[in-house]
């Protein structure tokens, strides 16, 4: 029975858990009239929440209102509706404003609505003093009750008849600031106000205009007198008298100064009065200030003075400004319109001036170190004025001018720029320096001691003279250089090396080697190298020719290798030859001595075996045919013992070198027995000539035929070899 109840209760608790269900469809906030209304207007924030239920059940709805993320209304209601009521609106109450409804455990925020109540508070204004001092501060403070910052003050002194003073303040964390105004010469009763302003999504907004301060100022002293004596118009020389006066209430720290043009004349302190006395000059003409300074107040007068002429500036005439050495130069002083004047002629130094005469006129005969700036002062009644300078230039004439290369040798590489310089050891500066390429002007260049020249167009066949000229101011004119020939040196091209015999060169024989290019200068340095492990300079000569021969005498079998030439002169380029290969081989001598000892043994060899063939077969068969048979072994016998041996093909050396062409010839002939066949071969063998007079080598090919014919019968070979050469230049 308990178990059927518990299972009801279970089952009547899972029915009733369903019927609760709900969800949050959505939270809005609005604000009732408008978002934005004037202050004082009353407004209504509703939060409304839009909830789905699974059955008609009560829920509580706990509301929250938030200005700027913070808590400012909270309430419970069973409705789906809140309020949040401002009965009187205050611009503090702009911001954005949001809710959150929480129910059954559920909780769901809006989103967030900026309302603005526009119109500020008006702002405070208070001063520190209602009376100051010039020269003292106005300290103010202007305060805006009620509203939030950040918030911009702006203070404004006020005075008749002028525009008004504005100084801004930013206050990010109070809602009043302060602000000080200097008091200044002139201040008499001031006035004050401010007002605020706020920045709202972008826009701003100001207040109205603070109350109205008042501040008087007094004068620590009045403003200061000054007076020129007799007048205020004076002429050069006559004396000059400034006084400048005050009345001050205290004397401590009262200070007067006398300025001129921004000059300080003079200045005095704890007192009332200031003199100051001077002889007038023209340059005294102007205006002059007295300033009364006591702390941060100050007051000026000012006063106009007027100083006439007493005589003019003297001038200085030169007989000539430009003149040659060893020539007299008269310097002369006057005044127009005025005798009765000291004169003093001078030469002006950069730290001193040089005292020449006291006199108006002065004669003397220059030479270069009187170049310079030359005036004349006049005196009178202690009044002294000065000439306009005048310039003298005394010229030394140009020597003869010296024309070099940079480089110092008289030549240059074909292709590379020659830069030259002109030289003028002599001569008042500036020189013109003309330079010239045969006849015609290349450049025109003004300095002092020497001037250059780049030539970049170098040719083979240019003109190769040079000359300069230089000239000053001087009237000797121009003076000419020597002619400078200048050398073009040409880069060696294409060095190329050959040998006679070429190829192989049997062992002791005599080898040609001649290098030779296809241009350059001379002299050409030539250089004759073996390469095997490493290079061996073998033979080097300068000569004054593009080619050179070099003979070894005898050739080992050590001088196998590779060989090659490289040429160079002045350019400084060295060119290498294409490498050939040269091969010893044993000579035709040590042939034959190799084959006296190897093929005369088997030679008598076979005799002997003949022999003793021919013997046993005699007396095997007739004795009338033995002295036959013996006569005939005896014959071929010796036949074969004196035949001539089968030479190789020799290319000599030296002696096949001739002033046109050269000739390479080789015969060989020799016989000997075949009996199986006879056959026609043909070889085919390259030969390289060498022309002395050329550089380049030469070669040729010669086939050889070798005509081979056997006979049968009588066991007895004839070779014939021909020998055809085609030269084929190279």
């Amino acid at each position: 029975m308990y178990l059927a109840v518990l299972v009801i209760f279970l089952q009547c608790s899972e029915i009733y858990t369903q019927e609760r269900v709900f969800t949050f469809n959505t939270v809005e906030i609005k604000v009732q009239p408008s978002v934005k209304v004037r202050k004082g207007t009353p407004i209504s924030v509703i939060c409304h929440a839009d909830i789905s239920k699974s059955s008609n059940f009560q829920l509580k709805h706990n509301f929250t209102f938030f200005k700027n993320g913070k808590l400012v209304f909270r309430t419970v209601s069973d409705s789906e509706d809140a309020r949040y009521e401002i009965p009187v609106t205050r611009s503090s109450d702009t911001g954005e404003y949001e809710c959150t409804v929480e129910a059954g455990g559920k909780t769901k925020s809006s989103n967030s609505l900026h309302v603005w109540i526009t119109g500020m508070n008006k702002p405070i204004l208070t001063a520190e003093k209602k009376e100051v001092l010039e020269g003292e501060v106005v300290k103010l403070r202007c305060e805006l009750p009620e509203e939030e910052p950040p918030l911009y003050f702006f203070f404004r002194k006020i005075k008749i008849n002028s525009t008004p003073k504005e100084k801004p303040v930013f206050e990010a964390y109070q809602n009043f600031s302060v602000a000080e105004f200097s008091v200044e010469e002139g201040d008499n009763i001031l006035q004050f106000d401010c007002f605020g302003r706020r920045s709202v999504k972008l826009e701003f907004e100001s207040s109205e205009h603070s109350n109205t301060t008042l501040v008087t100022v007094k004068e620590p002293f009045v403003k200061p007198t000054l007076k020129a004596g007799p007048s205020n118009n004076f002429t050069e020389g006559d004396r000059m008298q400034f006084e400048c006066s005050t009345m001050v209430a205290e004397m401590r720290g009262i200070e007067i100064i006398l300025q001129k043009n921004k000059t300080i004349l003079k200045s005095v302190r704890d007192k009332k009065h200031l003199k100051y006395y001077a002889v007038a000059t023209l340059e005294d003409s102007g205006e002059y200030l007295c300033k009364v300074e006591q702390g941060r107040a100050s007051k000026t007068t000012k006063l106009r003075v007027v100083v006439s002429e007493l005589f003019p500036k003297p001038i200085l005439a030169a007989s000539m400004s430009e003149l040659d050495e060893n020539k007299e130069l008269t310097l002369s002083c006057s005044i127009n319109g005025f005798q009765g004047a000291n004169f003093t002629i001078l030469r002006k130094k950069s730290n001193r001036d040089i005292w020449l005469k006291k006199s108006r006129n002065v004669t003397m005969r220059v030479n270069v170190n009187d170049t310079g700036s030359y005036t004349c002062k006049a005196e009178v009644k202690g009044i002294v004025k000065e000439s306009k300078p005048v310039v003298i230039n005394v010229y030394a004439p140009v020597s003869k001018p010296i024309l070099s290369v940079v480089s110092g040798l008289p030549e240059v590489v074909l292709g590379k720029p020659l830069q030259l310089i002109c030289r003028a050891v002599m001569g008042t500066p500036p020189i013109t320096f003309t330079f010239y390429k045969g006849n015609k002007v290349q450049k025109i260049v003004t300095n002092d001691t020497y001037a250059t020249f780049l030539d970049k167009n170098i040719t083979q066949n240019d003109k190769k003279e040079y000359k300069c000229g230089a000239r000053n101011n001087h009237t000797s004119g121009m003076k000419t250089s020597n002619i400078l020939n200048i050398t073009v040196i040409v880069p060696i091209k294409n060095a190329s090396l050959g040998s006679i015999p070429y190829g192989e060169v049997e062992d002791g024989s005599e080898t040609a080697f001649l290098c030779s290019v296809k241009e350059g200068s001379w002299p050409i340095h030539f250089r004759f190298f073996r390469k095997t492990d490493h290079e061996v300079l073998l033979f080097e000569k300068s000569e004054n020719a593009d080619r050179l021969m070099w003979r070894k005498e005898a050739m080992k079998r050590q001088d196998t290798g590779t060989y090659y030439c490289m040429a160079s002169n002045r350019a400084n380029v060295d060119v290498k030859s294409r490498p050939i290969t040269i091969s010893v081989i044993l000579a035709t001598w040590q042939k034959g001595v190799i084959a006296a000892f190897v093929l005369i043994p088997i030679a008598g060899a076979v005799a002997f075996a003949l022999w003793w063939f021919l013997f046993k077969k005699k007396k095997a068969k007739r004795p009338s045919m033995e002295m036959s048979g013996s006569a005939l072994a005896t014959s071929l016998t010796s036949e074969k013992l004196t035949g001539p041996h089968s030479d190789g093909d020799y290319y000599s050396g030296s002696g096949y070198i001739e002033d046109s062409e050269n000739h390479m010839k080789s015969t060989d002939e020799s016989k000997g027995p075949d009996l199986e066949s006879a056959e026609v071969e043909y070889t085919e063998v390259e030969v390289s000539t060498l022309d002395l007079h050329r550089a380049p080598v030469q070669k040729g090919t010669e086939t050889v035929y070798s005509e081979i014919r056997k006979a049968i019968n009588d066991s007895v070979e004839n070779r014939h070899s021909r020998i055809q050469g085609h030269p084929d230049a190279t």
